[in-house]
């Protein structure tokens, strides 16, 4: 069982909702508005937050933000807006996933269950992406141990998952990874969906100053996989 906050304004929404993880076993607390969300989630320990976007006193991003600078917890977005940008923005935001309205009870239970897994097994481990030492690709500098990369010399902030991919392909660096072994050796669970990896690949190539495009040092290699290059 876990402790779950629900941070939704509208009264329907927040009652199924409420009512889908109570019966999943899930202990649920709720807030009808942004801050009381933020109220809410400093008052006692939590699990995970179920965050929706359209809140009356505070955009749902900002809340998010404001979550990230108090807390680790993982945060699941309910929204209705589906675009790729918006979706990248969440994400470097600091969501943990998301959830695009109208949804299933079983979608959102599975959802949640997954972000559930992924959260603890990122606390029970020293790290998802097998490179124990710095790696120099190029221009590319990847430190395992701070968790920093620089490019050019200069760092390139990135969130805990895009360091996660990143790190994985630099361990394989010059062979091509499948999305499957992405979605088991850096998610750890495999029934996320691959347009969750397109989406931080995305955002690691536009930080990265490169483009599906224009490829750089992360190419893809249709209809096979993914995979990080040394510059020749």
């Amino acid at each position: 069982m876990a402790s779950v906050l629900v941070v939704e304004d509208d009264p329907g929404i927040r009652a199924e909702l409420i009512g889908i993880l109570s019966r999943d076993g899930h202990e649920v607390r709720s807030a009808a508005d942004g801050f009381s969300g933020l109220r809410e989630a400093t008052r006692s320990p939590l699990d995970a937050v179920i965050l929706d976007l359209g809140l009356p006193d505070l955009d749902g991003g900002d809340a998010l933000r404001m979550i990230r600078g108090i807390s680790r917890v993982p945060v699941l977005i309910v929204t209705a807006r589906d675009d790729e940008a918006e979706i990248i923005r969440l994400l470097n935001a600091g969501a943990d996933d998301y959830l695009v309205k109208p949804f299933s009870g079983g979608q959102l239970t599975a959802r949640l269950g997954a972000v559930l897994r992924r959260s603890a097994g990122h606390e029970n481990r020293t790290g998802a992406t097998a490179l124990r030492e710095p790696v120099t690709l190029g221009p590319l500098r990847i430190d395992p141990g701070p968790r920093t990369v620089h490019l050019r010399g200069r760092e390139v902030p990135l969130t805990r998952r895009e360091f996660d991919l990143l790190a994985f392909l630099a361990a394989n660096a010059d062979t091509v990874v499948s999305k499957r072994q992405i979605l088991t050796e850096v998610w750890r669970d495999p029934y996320v969906e691959d347009q969750t990896i397109d989406v931080h690949l995305s955002a690691l190539r536009r930080k990265l100053g490169e483009s599906a495009a224009a490829p750089g040092l992360l190419r893809t290699v249709r209809g096979v996989g993914i995979k990080l290059v040394t510059p020749r």
